[in-house]
């Protein structure tokens, strides 16, 4: 069986965020960059997984530069078999799930895996649009997938339930929480990935379709208020008249 997956990278929860050009930028000085967990931790390692199981090949593929080499290395440490890295800058979606698909008609993927979102854009958007390029159904924030030869039972959480969907290969999904476990790369993984194929490829020629206006930080957080636990009438009425929550 041979897997594809998605990766991209994301700025580490603990970096500090700014913008520049008039915040039309996002200011990468001093930002360390990490696979997006969700790619990672779910997409990635359930790929593995189920290769482990019944054998194949897993290949990652990303839309970057070369800055995104490092993050690829990572998969690839993680246990992918070889990477693949679209050498054009990520500008939208529709030109990243383009690039993705245009390389995954010619690779005979049975299953393409995306995270379900990036934690950086929140967008969950590449997934279905590679299903659509591709002409392959798609299934979406998925939390449990088996294969069974050519057949894949997958479960969604769904509002007051849990939906079972079957689906034939090839198909396209985006991976949530509940789809598989973390994996620490060991140093025999880590050195193995320094000679592993990263293959680069050009991109092909397409413009994006939105672009970036401006950016904003979000207000920041008024100061907590502490007040006696003795002194309820106090504590009744700021919930009412000032969080008004009741």
């Amino acid at each position: 069986m041979k897997l594809l997956v998605c990766i991209s990278k994301a700025p580490d929860t603990t970096s500090k965020i700014a913008f520049t050009d008039g915040n039309t930028k996002f200011d990468e000085n001093g930002v360390q960059y990490i696979v997006n967990p969700y790619d990672e931790w779910y997409a990635l390692v359930r790929a593995l997984e189920i290769v482990e199981a019944s054998g194949g090949t897993v290949t990652t593929i990303t839309v970057g530069t070369e800055a995104d080499n490092p993050v690829i290395r990572k998969a690839l440490a993680i246990g992918a078999n070889e990477a693949i890295r679209i050498d054009a800058e990520p500008k939208d979606p529709f030109f990243v799930a383009k690039q993705i698909a245009e390389h995954a008609k010619e690779g005979g993927y049975d299953i393409v895996l995306t995270g379900k979102e990036t934690i950086n854009y929140n967008g969950a958007q590449v997934g279905a649009m590679v299903a659509e390029f591709l002409d392959q159904p798609f299934v979406s924030l998925a939390t449990k997938l088996d294969v069974n030869g050519n057949t894949a039972t997958l479960e969604r959480d769904v509002s007051g339930g849990l939906e079972v969907v079957e689906v034939a290969t090839p198909f396209v999904l985006s991976a949530a929480k509940g789809m598989a476990e973390q994996r620490i790369p060991n140093m025999r993984g880590i050195m193995a990935a320094r000679t592993k194929p990263l293959n680069v490829v050009a991109p092909v020629e397409l413009a994006a379709l939105t672009s970036v206006i401006n950016y904003e930080l979000p207000n920041a957080k008024a100061e907590c208020k502490y007040i006696d636990p003795e002194n309820m009438e106090e504590l009744v009425e700021l919930l009412h008249n000032e969080a008004k929550v009741i």
